[in-house]
């Protein structure tokens, strides 16, 4: 499941939804996405996320689906938002379940790690020095790559 919304979310709520029912995830993996108060060598007072409606949720989808051809999920949800919002206030979450834990695990990262670097969003951090935008950092680019050499059906499991 995936939504892009300017609304907050209950992460446990969230969670408690999405294994409802569901008697054959072993494991669940999550990741929680915060604003945090600091950038570099400035503080930070917000954030603002812009998307391109269409083109991102068509785009989360196709990551969660490359998650799900290469390990065996019972179900993934990714929920990202946009708009304003403060230092501490939740951004993304991320959460796969499946029978076995390092599927979960390595999925969320894998989910994490995309969504940091392919996933189309725009950020404005707000600081006493002025609005900047968010450069994209090679340090992710480079966690992301470890991805290209996973191969096609390996669980880990």
């Amino acid at each position: 499941m995936i939504r892009v919304q300017a609304e907050d979310f209950d992460p446990g709520a969230e969670i408690d939804r999405f294994t409802q029912g569901n008697t054959k995830v072993g494991g669940i993996c999550m990741f929680l996405g915060l604003v945090r108060d600091f950038a570099d060598n400035a503080d930070v007072h917000g954030m603002t996320l812009e998307h391109y409606p269409g083109m991102t949720e068509k785009q989360l989808e196709a990551i969660e689906v490359e998650a799900r051809r290469r390990w065996p999920l019972e179900d993934a949800l990714i929920i990202h938002r946009y708009g304003r919002l403060d230092p501490g206030a939740r951004i993304v979450l991320v959460a796969t379940a499946s029978a076995h834990r390092e599927a979960a695990f390595q999925s969320c990262h894998f989910l994490i790690d995309w969504l940091k670097t392919r996933a189309p969003f725009w950020k404005i951090e707000h600081t006493m020095d002025g609005d900047q935008w968010v450069a994209a950092k090679d340090s992710d680019d480079t966690a992301a790559t470890r991805w290209d050499e996973v191969p096609n059906g390996d669980s880990g499991c």
